[in-house]
Formats: C-alpha cells, structure tokens, sequence
C-alpha cells in the first residue's frame, strides 16, 4: 500500500500487519467459516486477555525491530505485556501539539485520506461505498455537514494507538454501537467494515471549528475503545485509546469551518493516504 510521508515528500510502502492470516480468513471458503469465530466480541475479549499475559512480552521486541518503531519517542520503562507495550505512552515533547492560531491537528499518528461531504456523498473505504449517515448508525443528523470534510485517520498496528481532542471544546453526546468486528485492512473489502464494526460516536462544540462529530472505529481483535471521562477538554489533550489491533478515527467537519493542507488534499484527491502524526497541523480554520 503506498502511503505519501509529508515530512519526507517521498512514497513509502506500508506492512500489513498478519497479512498472511487475513488473506487466509478472508480469502477461502474455509477461513470464512472460522472468521465468524474469529470476529465475535467473545474472541475479540479473550484475544485482549491474552496480550495482557506477561508471557507476551517476549513478542515486543520482534514487533519493534519488524515495523521500525523508535522507542526514543516513547517512555522509558519496562513493559509487563504486549498489550501494556501497545498502549504505551509518548514521551513528553515527542508529539509537540500545534499550538498555531485556529490550527487544525491531527489527532492520531495515521494514515489520512480526506473527503467533501456532500448528499450523494458515498466514501470509498476499503473498496466499499459507505454514507456518512451508515457512519453514525442513523441516529445522528448529519444534514448540516454536508460540503464540509470527512476526514479518515487509519492507524495500523505499528502506530500510537492514542488519540486526542483537536480543538478546545466541550462533549455534547456520545454513544457506542456495537458491530461485528472486521479487520480495517483492504483484504476485506468484501464486507461493509466501518458499518459493522463496533464504534463509539461522540458529538462536540469546538471553539474554532463549531461541530465536530468524531467516530472511534474498532477493527478486529480490539477488544475494547477506551475513552476518558470529559465533558470540557482542550486541544491535544488525549481523549482514548485503543486496545491491541488496527483501528479508525473518523472526523466530521462542516462547510466552510477548515482548509485542509494542499499537499494532504492533493495526495486524497489520487486516493493516497498521508502519514500524519498526532497533534501535527493538518489544516486551519476559516
């Protein structure tokens, strides 16, 4: 999958995290069989138990050295588990959050893809077309978004899987719904991943950048979406995380509120995703 890196203005290649397993699930009669086990909320739980295992803990340096993470960036302790390692904590002054006038950031280390909203709008995610109605389960209206942006943040099993609020503001609404929990890699294209999936959807007033609506996405094997108590936040301040497995923050943002970055819309507009980091600026208000 190539992937555009803004900081280098060069392509890279990104790993698919058990590429071999997924197309195995997704790609044979006999693995679709065993993947109506494999994406139960049971199986999903049991998997995150597991990695809680101290016994895991062998598995984190291997997953260091495979996907190139540089733990320079992040605290120095000891890990008790896999899934304590996946849930670690950026070191202080890693990810500085932009603190420019009426900036817009990204609130995960992701891979972003950028769309207009608009009535017929139909995003292609993963090979499938989805509205963003089906997004929000059809519980929320989402009339008054419509020529604003919908912005895909994809993380992958490599990434900081802690994400944060991108303005300051405070919680209006939030609701979960529960789904089936499909893998957010492009193996399954054959299903409607983001409708299936378990998400969590939140509503808030910003400051700079009126209504936000932001969908937390679970994809297979993450047990839970963990996200902190908070009526009133500020920008950067860290809303959750997910547990161990590749998971999706979706932002709604209306007409005429942001700019998004040129170089970001380019790369969108030929379908590639930029790879944005958490609390980076990604766009400005209006």
């Amino acid at each position: 999958m190539k992937i555009y890196d803004r900081r280098t203005g060069k392509y890279i290649e990104s790993a698919q995290y058990g590429q071999s397993k997924l197309e195995f699930l997704y790609g044979n009669a006999f693995g679709r069989i065993i993947l109506k086990i494999v994406i139960s909320p049971v199986t999903s739980r049991f998997y995150g138990w597991l990695k809680r295992q101290r016994s895991t803990v062998k598995d984190i340096k291997p997953f260091i050295e495979e996907y190139g993470i540089d733990m320079n960036d992040f605290e120095d302790r000891e890990y008790v588990s896999f899934a304590d390692f996946f849930t670690r904590k950026i070191r202080e002054g890693a990810r500085p959050v932009c603190r420019e006038p009426h900036s817009f950031i990204s609130p995960a280390d992701s891979k972003l893809l950028v769309y207009r909203i608009s009535e017929d709008l139909m995003m292609e995610i993963k090979g499938r077309s989805y509205t963003v109605s089906e997004l929000v389960g059809g519980r929320e209206d989402v009339s008054s978004f419509n020529g604003g942006y919908a912005l895909v943040f994809r993380l992958s099993m490599d990434d900081y899987h802690r994400y944060c609020f991108v303005g300051n503001g405070r919680m209006t609404s939030s609701y979960s719904i529960r789904g089936k929990l499909h893998t957010v890699s492009s193996i399954s294209k054959d299903h409607k991943i983001y409708k299936e999936n378990s998400r969590v959807v939140n509503r808030y007033e910003t400051e700079d950048f009126s209504d936000i609506i932001q969908i937390e996405v679970g994809a297979l094997l993450v047990g839970r979406i963990v996200n902190h108590p908070a009526e009133v936040f500020s920008k950067g301040e860290e809303k959750g995380y997910f547990e161990p497995g590749g998971s999706t923050i979706i932002i709604l943002v209306k007409k005429d509120i942001i700019n998004i970055d040129d170089d970001i819309i380019e790369e969108s507009d030929k379908g590639i995703e930029t790879k944005v980091r958490y609390g980076e600026r990604i766009g400005t208000g209006i």
